[in-house]
């Protein structure tokens, strides 16, 4: 099912809303309608050596294969939310952009074959959908427009789905391999780490192939060809450095615990002077402040940063209150959670603290995101 908007609506990430297929939002970026501009120009001088007769309107058939190269991306692209969503993994949103699209999948998959399967099934989409417009070329007159988009297409779903599966972080095929090193080894960041590394290796074989190609059928290489390629290795290799960095992450993330972390606090009353709290919070070694009701219920965070930028001259007259955070039930966290569990509970609705409870209900601390970022970077 999907679900067609009245208008086009723009993303706060600058993408306009084109739909929301299966619940989730598909934005299309400024920066695809820069590579519909580029294919347009680029592919239509081979539109008119296939169609001579043509003329001005092979500016419409390349621009319409534009169009239908994307729509072939959308569906390579739903392929994976479907398969996430099918295994309880909410998706964010789904973005076209210049060097095709990406899905944003909000947890990881929680065990390898999951993983590749979410991983695999774009790359069998665009097969497949190569071998589809292959097949209806087979039925097509020579010479026709239908012929020449449906040839067109049937060859780039092809190197898409072919070039996706390349065992390197970020492509596809990447996440498949990590999903094996993975099995075999039973750490998660192993496979992030080898599927990285060979990312690496992937992007300088994309890089030099148009160079290496040029040798090889004896011709110089072609400007476009070298710049799309240098474009596409910089994106590969920016994917596997970031998929490095979040496997030093990962690595770290099983020894979180939300006790060890918390900040012990006192609980104060809304209308309590902040000099005094700060008095109270010095004398009993304790680094946070909650803001409670006059039942003891905690109904508020006095934020740290508030705290600092308020001159010791006026602390005497300004209200704690004054410098909470209303605490919000997602800010709320159990002070048993650890590892990927705390990090869960933390990214559901980030802040720049969270109260910590016991199971009872009973006030631990504050836990500050700043001291979590520090025990994982």
């Amino acid at each position: 099912m999907s679900e067609k908007p009245s208008a086009p609506r723009r993303d706060s990430a600058g993408g306009v809303l084109i739909g929301r297929p299966f619940g989730v939002p598909v934005y299309v970026t400024p920066t695809w309608f820069i590579i519909a501009a580029l294919i347009t120009i680029s592919a239509a001088p081979g539109v008119e050596d296939r169609l001579p007769t043509i003329g001005q309107w092979q500016y419409a058939v390349s621009f319409s294969f534009a169009v239908l190269l994307y729509a072939s991306v959308l569906v390579h692209e739903l392929c994976h939310t479907v398969v996430a969503l099918r295994f309880g993994l909410p998706v964010r949103k789904i973005s076209l952009y210049l060097l095709g699209g990406v899905s944003e999948i909000e947890k990881p998959a929680p065990t390898p074959e999951k993983e590749a399967a979410i991983a695999v099934a774009g790359p069998v989409a665009s097969l497949l959908l190569a071998a589809v417009a292959y097949g209806i070329s087979k039925t097509l007159e020579a010479d026709t427009v239908a012929l020449v988009l449906a040839q067109a297409l049937s060859f780039t779903n092809l190197l898409v789905g072919i070039f996706n599966l390349l065992p390197g972080l970020p492509l596809d095929g990447g996440r498949v391999l990590s999903a094996a090193v993975w099995k075999v080894t039973a750490k998660r960041e192993s496979g992030t780490v080898v599927a990285a590394w060979c990312g690496r290796v992937v992007a300088v074989v994309v890089l030099l192939a148009p160079s290496l190609r040029s040798i090889q059928v004896g011709r110089d290489p072609d400007l476009i060809d070298v710049l799309y390629g240098a474009l596409l290795a910089s994106f590969i290799w920016l994917g596997a450095s970031q998929s490095l960095a979040a496997a030093k992450v990962q690595r770290k993330i099983p020894l979180l615990s939300a006790r060890a972390l918390t900040r012990r606090a006192i609980p104060v009353p809304f209308d309590t002077p902040l000099a005094e709290a700060m008095r109270r919070l010095d004398e009993s070694g304790a680094r946070g402040l909650v803001v409670v009701s006059a039942d003891g219920t905690p109904v508020g965070i006095v934020n740290e940063a508030a705290v600092l930028a308020t001159p010791e001259n006026r602390r005497p007259w300004v209200p704690v209150g004054d410098l909470s955070r209303r605490i919000h039930p997602d800010h709320i966290v159990a002070a048993s959670l650890a590892g990927e569990d705390l990090v869960r509970a933390l990214t559901r609705l980030p802040a720049s603290e969270y109260l910590v409870v016991e199971e009872n209900g009973a006030i631990y601390g504050v836990l500050a995101s700043s001291d979590v970022e520090r025990a994982v970077s």
